[in-house]
């Protein structure tokens, strides 16, 4: 029996499919337009079915929002035929009562990254950087090379830089600790993607350099990537205490920003405001470009 949310989601995908269909010309689905011939705006529901591969009577009932089996391929197929974006199709899988498939970033998105440095540039003078799906880094701004140590000579993947680099190591207090929840919380982002050569690539690599991320990998630990707190001790102004937290552009699943903040209660602002100031620049016993 149809409960209310069932009805409610019926409906949706009725007026979606609907909506969707009426805003694609038959010139734009590679059709003959018909001229004064058609009623109405858009394609018919038989022209999808045709495109799509489908049944008619099956399309007609997928319209009305019956309950009728769906799978993955008619759904992809009908939306191919819709032209939806990656956001859509998703959408269309949640309206049909199936599981979305992974997000994909959409052309018009792609440039996105030029706003997001204007974001992390904006944070400063906390550390700020952005990485992609494998934890590749992707830019970072000048906080984050003056505390972090990040800098263009160093393996740009900080999975592997948490385990190699020397600066980092050196300036982070509670490294054991940390590492635990690093190493579970990327085993939680290749859990997305379990069939992806790219993350196998990157887990290979640590592997072979670090004895420690293959003891904690061995662990299978596996943790939702969100809050981390940071001690470091700086070697121009001391201890600094961060809390890292990880967020991410629904229009770029593809990229990650880690945004560093000063923990209330400790001078962490004011040593990072004066560390980034241009006495500070000069003073730092590790210059790195910014």
């Amino acid at each position: 029996m149809a409960t209310p949310i069932d009805n409610h989601r019926r409906s949706e995908l009725r007026e979606f499919l609907m909506s969707r269909r009426a805003r694609i010309t038959p010139t734009q689905a590679g059709l003959p337009d018909g001229g004064a011939r058609r009623r109405t705006p858009g394609l018919r529901r038989e022209e999808v079915a045709v495109l799509a591969g489908v049944g008619v009577s099956w399309y007609q009932w997928l319209e009305q929002g019956r309950d009728i089996t769906v799978s993955p391929q008619v759904l992809d197929s009908v939306g191919r035929v819709l032209q939806l974006t990656s956001a859509e199709r998703r959408h269309l899988y949640v309206l049909a009562g199936l599981n979305p498939p992974a997000p994909e970033v959409d052309p018009a998105n792609v440039d996105m990254c030029h706003g997001l440095q204007r974001l992390i540039d904006a944070w400063m003078p906390f550390p700020a950087h952005i990485m992609d799906a494998y934890w590749n880094t992707v830019m970072y701004n000048d906080a984050a090379a003056l505390v972090l140590g990040m800098r263009p000579e160093i393996v740009q993947n900080c999975l592997i830089a948490f385990f190699t680099d020397p600066i980092y190591r050196a300036r982070a207090k509670r490294w054991d600790e940390i590492a635990c929840t690093v190493v579970a919380q990327f085993r939680a982002a290749c859990s997305e993607r379990p069939d992806d050569e790219g993350f196998r690539a990157v887990v290979e690599q640590a592997k072979e350099l670090s004895p420690e991320f293959v003891e904690l990998w061995e662990r299978r630990d596996v943790q939702p990537g969100g809050l981390v707190r940071k001690e470091m001790e700086h070697p121009v102004v001391g201890a600094l205490h961060v809390e890292s937290t990880q967020l991410r552009v629904p229009a770029r699943p593809d990229l990650v920003i880690v945004l560093h903040t000063p923990l209330p209660h400790t001078d962490t602002a004011e040593k990072l405001e004066w560390l980034t100031s241009p006495e500070g620049r000069r003073g730092s016993m590790y210059p790195i470009a910014g």
